[in-house]
């Protein structure tokens, strides 16, 4: 038997999309002019037939209810920043007393989920209740399973009664379409042919913490809020950098080969895991996909997260920052371009000093990010974010691009008037006679950068853990699309009046640079002197989500989605509204829960045991005549009893006040002594599992 003869014994082959309804099945139940009217929709875009949408839709069923589905559902994405979802089944009474199993292309094609108590910022009234799911195509539909059933999930953009966008699927695509535009008229410009459909692709790196389930389930605050609320940082926790890309514990790695088998069968590509920064800190990453694919899998592989590690006996925390003073998590967003030729248009090739139509797609970033830096900070703008951005982990909530040396030197070029090389890449030699030369990189990784140029993509870096990447993606797409219709527009004004393109190329790319290269920044991010030198630079900062979101409110902003169609001022407002009050609503149930957990659970069990050590201090003063060193623990742990006692009080009446900046500092302020009192007091007696607990017992 030859090795291409070997049989598959590991199965992934036979699994992998084996719960969607892929291009296989479609061909299957589909008959051949069905499958082409809507492989014409799924490859380019194209209206979806409404003539053949009984026979996709009887498809569809027949698939489903052949895999084990009894159900279908309208999945969507609305702006709660989870998943939603409605069952109905598929079975119809007959005269005779029976079922039959039915679904139509009306029942495909449009829903009607009850939209009353999902958040809609003013969009309509609290007791209008209608709102509409429409069928997203271009997303494939697959089937979740449960313990006895399945059902049939069909991806949806969700809308109001009166059609505004309730949803986070809608801007993203129309974002796609408004950025698919403008890379045609570049593409028309360089006389690139190709008649292949212009899209985005993602790849977004997913970090994670699993923590034993016995341990989530005593604490509240991680109940409630996803997050500690407090805990004393482990003597041992991420210093030694001993965890990240160590040998990977055998209950996690049983974890993770079931959750690539999930991820597997509903066609998300799995393909990276790994041990993070942090003890118990984990990441997987997928193959790059399309980008609305890539969104709709990465909230499934949430979802998986989730799934899979009840199941496994862990808990999953998605949270951005669910333990203080340690590594946080992430969601590195990698984004690309591909244009009609079907090729990357952002990898640069061999010479990018001669990638005329790379150098234009990197001018045009640079020039828009600079422009619509608020934009960016806006659409990574949570509560959970916050704990993160700046922390000597992640990037300040300042936007900033590396560029990395090869391209640093052609932007120099550029802008002094001469572009003639481009650095080559290089080779090293690991001096050990068995091993060959190896290829360098023309530049280094920059991982304190907030949009870092990697070799053929982007790398957005501020994107949190637990946030949708649509919301993000949809920014640098508007940002693009809007610095690519600016060089579009003079560049055909000024082709029209027979100056040369390379000229004219050269001219806007000089005055681009001059004007937006404040932006650059190859160094460290996370330095002192870069936030120094940033605020030199007139670069702006937000360092609250508060702050950020009001760049919703700025007139350039609004004109900014009126004019590229992606949102209307009045869906735009509402977004503001939602984002604000979510924002506010989470740091009220975090006090609340801060509340609870020291009035209820740590204050008692604090003079609990304050009381004894007083009776010890007592009684050993009786029979030994001294007890300094107890009187002075039972002095401090008095002093900060009364100082949690006295800040549980301040925090009260912050909540009472409702000012969201006071209430934040009063959390913090009540978080110091429970987290020194912790270090005082016995094991025994303390009544939430420690941070060296769930971080390490894993």
């Amino acid at each position: 038997m030859t090795a291409k003869e070997k049989p598959n014994r590991n199965g992934v082959e036979d699994i992998y999309g084996k719960n969607v309804f892929s291009i296989k099945n479609m061909q299957n139940f589909l008959s051949e002019k069905a499958y082409n009217s809507l492989m014409d929709t799924v490859r380019e875009g194209r209206p979806i037939s409404v003539e053949i949408s009984d026979e996709v839709a009887d498809a569809m069923k027949n698939w489903a209810v052949s895999n084990g589905a009894t159900h279908f559902t309208h999945w969507f994405l609305p702006l709660t920043g989870t998943t939603a979802e409605k069952h109905d089944s598929f079975i119809y009474p007959d005269k005779a007393g029976k079922v039959i199993m039915k679904f139509s292309g009306s029942e495909l094609i449009q829903g009607e989920p009850d939209a009353s108590s999902l958040p809609s910022g003013g969009l309509r009234a609290t007791f209008e209740a209608r709102g509409y799911t429409a069928w997203d195509p271009t997303s494939p539909a697959f089937i979740k399973r449960s313990k006895n059933g399945a059902t049939l999930c069909i991806p949806t953009a969700f809308y109001s009664y009166n059609g505004e966008a309730l949803d986070k699927k809608t801007p993203l695509l129309r974002s796609i379409n408004v950025l698919s535009r403008q890379v045609k008229r570049l593409a028309d410009i360089f006389n690139i042919e190709g008649e292949g459909r212009i899209y985005t692709t993602l790849g977004a790196e997913q970090e994670y913490f699993l923590i034993d389930r016995k341990y989530f389930e005593k604490r509240i605050d991680l109940l409630q809020t996803s997050r500690t609320l407090f805990g004393r940082e482990p003597a041992k926790h991420q210093q030694m950098n001993d965890h990240y890309f160590g040998a990977i514990k055998s209950r996690v790695v049983d974890f993770m080969d079931d959750l690539d088998k999930a991820m597997w069968e509903l066609g998300i590509p799995a393909k990276t895991r790994h041990n993070e920064v942090c003890p118990g800190q984990f990441e997987i990453a997928p193959v790059f996909e399309e980008l609305n694919l890539a969104v709709d899998h990465n909230m499934l592989t949430m979802e998986l997260l989730h799934q899979v590690a009840e199941r496994h006996g862990f808990k999953c925390l998605l949270h951005e920052k669910p333990f203080a003073g340690v590594n946080g998590s992430g969601k590195h967003n990698n984004w690309a371009l591909v244009g009609p030729n079907g090729k990357n248009w952002l990898s640069p090739g061999k010479t990018p000093h001669e990638n005329t139509k790379f150098l234009t797609i990197i001018i045009a970033l640079i020039s828009g990010i600079d422009k619509y830096a608020g934009l960016l900070r806006a659409a990574v703008a949570t509560a959970g974010n916050d704990h993160r951005l700046g922390g000597y982990e992640a990037p300040l909530a300042v936007m900033s691009v590396f560029l990395g040396g090869q391209l640093t030197d052609i932007i120099n070029q550029i802008e002094n008037g001469s572009l003639e090389s481009s650095t080559e890449t290089g080779m090293f030699t690991p001096e050990i006679y068995s091993m060959p030369e190896l290829m360098k990189d023309v530049t280094d990784r920059n991982r304190t950068s907030p949009f870092a140029f990697t070799g053929d993509k982007f790398e957005f870096r501020t994107v949190g853990s637990n946030q949708n990447c649509a919301d993000p993606c949809t920014a640098i797409n508007m940002i693009l699309a809007d610095s690519l219709k600016e060089i579009c527009d003079e560049v055909i004004d000024r082709l029209e009046k027979k100056d040369k393109l390379d000229e004219i190329l050269m001219e806007i790319f000089q005055k681009k640079i001059k004007k937006h290269k404040k932006v650059l920044f190859n160094g460290d991010n996370y330095s002192d002197d870069w936030e120094k030198e940033a605020e030199k630079r007139g670069l702006p900062k937000y360092s609250s989500t508060l702050e950020a979101l009001e760049v919703y409110k700025d007139p350039e902003i609004i004109e900014l989605f009126k004019i590229t169609g992606v949102l209307s001022p009045r869906e735009l407002e509402a977004r503001y509204e939602i984002y604000k009050q979510q924002y506010q609503m989470i740091i009220q149930i975090e006090a609340g829960v801060m509340l609870d957990m020291a009035q209820t659970i740590i204050l008692p069990e604090v003079l609990r045991y304050q009381d004894n050590l007083a009776r010890t201090v007592t009684n050993v003063s009786k029979e030994v005549g001294k007890a300094e060193n107890v009187r002075k623990l039972l002095v401090k742990i008095s002093g900060l009893s009364e100082k949690l006692s006295e800040n549980i009080s301040n925090l009260q009446n912050s909540v009472d006040s409702g000012h969201v900046d006071d209430i934040k500092e009063k959390m913090n302020n009540l978080r110091e002594p429970a987290d020194e009192l912790e270090g005082l007091l016995p094991k025994s007696v303390w009544p939430l599992p420690s941070y060296a607990d769930m971080l390490f017992k894993v």
